[in-house]
């Protein structure tokens, strides 16, 4: 229980400091994407250190729920980060949210809880075996690099759902950082030990290119083309590196029909919050496109 509920309390910090990173990119000239002067002009702006330290507070929370839990059980709750920030900021702007918010909320919700049940993950290890590390950041980096090139090579909603996937498989594999680094504060360590283990460290790292990935994925285009790649690919990299690294065990056979039916649920209803007016409302209108080169 204690996982789950700092679980939520990341996917509320999450989801408040993506909206008001999005405020904050939308301010910004398309010029600067993917240029190092992007978080320059980031970091002249209140409203994105407001959303920072929403984000800091998450990360807070977020190792607390990854050292008293399964990743497979932790990453997938932080799909109710769009939904609830929406609901929070409707309630803090005195607007009501419309029909189609509420659709989307229960999709998502039922979505979760249908892929979770199904699931029925267990726990498994709490750390890594260091060579296990290798293979992971190798493929997980060459899987970053082609998504990366792609998403160069594309431009406005697609360059922003590709750069929101390889977002997502950073923040995935921050969490599985993150988890394995908190294993080394148990009986057999301490602070000493935490403070020492590269896997902390290498979580930073991972954690602010993640962050650098996302907000030049909310710089180059809509909300709707970002929140569900991120959302999905998040949940569903943190689960495979929950298996793959941390022998949890998931239910397989013909649960895999319900719990494709909780991800379509999910996919469904973060497509139709991040189109509502509610979400335009909160994020304000999209930027121009740049012209076009001919």
């Amino acid at each position: 229980m204690i996982s789950v509920l700092f679980a939520v309390l990341t996917a509320l910090s999450n989801g408040s400091g993506t909206v008001l990173q999005r405020r904050a990119a939308m301010r910004v000239p398309q010029s600067e994407a993917m240029r190092l002067s992007l978080i320059g002009r980031l970091l002249r702006q209140r409203v994105w250190l407001a959303g920072i330290g929403l984000v800091i507070v998450a990360a807070v929370c977020q190792a607390v729920a990854l050292a008293t839990g399964p990743i497979s059980v932790v990453q997938p709750i932080f799909v109710i980060e769009l939904p609830a920030t929406l609901l929070v900021a409707g309630w803090a702007m005195g607007v009501r949210a419309p029909r189609a918010v509420w659709y989307g909320v229960v999709a998502v919700t039922a979505g979760l809880a249908i892929g979770l049940a199904a699931a029925a993950p267990v726990d498994g290890t709490d750390s890594v075996r260091g060579a296990d590390w290798i293979p992971t950041l190798l493929l997980t980096g060459a899987f970053e690099a082609a998504v990366i090139v792609a998403a160069l090579r594309a431009r406005g909603d697609t360059r922003a759902a590709l750069l929101g996937l390889a977002s997502a498989c950073g923040y995935s594999l921050t969490a599985a950082l993150m988890k394995d680094a908190m294993a080394r504060l148990g009986p057999d360590g301490g602070a000493l030990a935490l403070l020492s283990s590269w896997q902390l460290y290498a979580s930073a790292a991972a954690g602010v290119g993640a962050l650098y990935l996302l907000q030049n994925a909310l710089h180059a285009g809509s909300l709707v083309a970002v929140q569900p790649v991120l959302t999905l690919g998040d949940a569903l990299i943190s689960i495979l590196y929950g298996v793959t690294l941390f022998a949890e065990e998931l239910r397989t056979g013909w649960w895999l029909l319900p719990e494709l039916a909780g991800v379509g649920l999910i996919a469904v209803g973060c497509v139709v919050l991040a189109r509502s007016s509610l979400a335009t409302d909160t994020l304000g209108p999209q930027p121009p496109p740049p012209p076009r080169v001919s």
